[in-house]
């Protein structure tokens, strides 16, 4: 049985921790409203290119010629997987649901007979998924420096991709990130990078397909495409950003909470020890007393 200078030092611990925890809950708190808005700003406009896409790609009159980025290599053997994740922990089960969700792809791909390449961004993915999938992780990314992911570093994630491609590296290529929902609900989410999805936008902006391009629809895309990839990543990056401090502030609202419950436990058992201990030391007093 612990003595009550040992449970003294616990509840001083925990009670450390709990004001820790309690920080870092309010600090997540503050950075969520700004994450949050950056991310719903950012739906539109990726929808938005995802939809002009389609409206151009509805008009190309030969898809033989079209760029290899919208219709694919035509083949089907080697995927690349880009694995977005945080550099720092903390965030509840935000990391490990978007490896879990990867992992399960991986070994669909190698199941089939696919080939299988890996790039993760973020320190904290590349640590769960080089454990049983290092020898296919061919490149490492990490913005821990960075106090705010910008446009900058999803174009610098798109430019890799777009050279891998050029070099005939990979046939698809897929992005696994978090969508935020709500501060209890993200949602892991794989998206085809290459070729272009186009059958996931709104059909409302469907419905009109009216537009005159100028120059023609192939230089158009040419140029849109590449753009797209940075634009998609971009938008993963915000969901993620989102999704980690909605997922840090329940979970350290969580810890909060169990640290108090433990303090309340420990208080209990150290007043009870204290009131045995009291007892005892009467009990030896009186019966000395008799003695004499």
């Amino acid at each position: 049985m612990p003595s009550l200078d040992d449970l003294k030092k616990r509840i001083k611990s925990v009670k450390s921790t709990q004001k820790i925890t309690k920080a870092m809950k309010m600090v997540a708190a503050a950075k969520l409203r700004k994450a949050q808005e950056s991310a719903e700003k950012g739906r539109p406009y990726s929808q938005k290119m995802q939809n002009i896409i389609l409206n151009l790609t509805k008009s190309i009159n030969d898809p033989t010629n079209a760029p290899k980025l919208l219709v694919g290599t035509g083949q089907d053997k080697t995927y690349l997987c880009i694995v977005l994740t945080a550099d720092r922990g903390l965030c509840g089960g935000f990391n490990s649901n978007i490896c879990k969700l990867a992992k399960n792809n991986f070994n669909k791909i190698l199941n089939d007979g696919k080939n299988l390449k890996i790039i993760c961004v973020g320190t904290k993915g590349l640590d769960q998924i080089k454990r049983g999938y290092g020898k296919y992780i061919i490149k490492k990314f990490s913005f821990k420096e960075k106090k705010k992911i910008s446009f900058a570093e999803a174009e610098i994630i798109g430019k890799e991709i777009l050279d891998l491609f050029s070099q005939n590296q990979f046939d698809k290529c897929l992005l696994f990130y978090n969508n935020f929902k709500n501060v209890i609900t993200q949602i892991p989410q794989v998206q085809q990078l290459i070729p272009a999805e186009t059958n996931s936008v709104n059909n409302k902006e469907n419905e009109v397909n009216s537009y005159e391009f100028e120059p023609d629809e192939d230089e158009i895309l040419e140029d849109l495409l590449p753009k797209n990839i940075s634009t998609q990543i971009f938008k993963a990056f915000l969901e993620n950003a989102a999704s980690e401090q909605g997922s840090r502030m329940t979970a350290m609202d969580n810890a909060t909470r169990n640290a108090g419950e433990l303090v309340d436990k420990l208080t209990i058992n150290y007043n009870r020890s204290r009131q045995a201990s009291i007892t005892k030391e009467l009990i030896e007093i009186i019966s000395g007393a008799e003695s004499l």
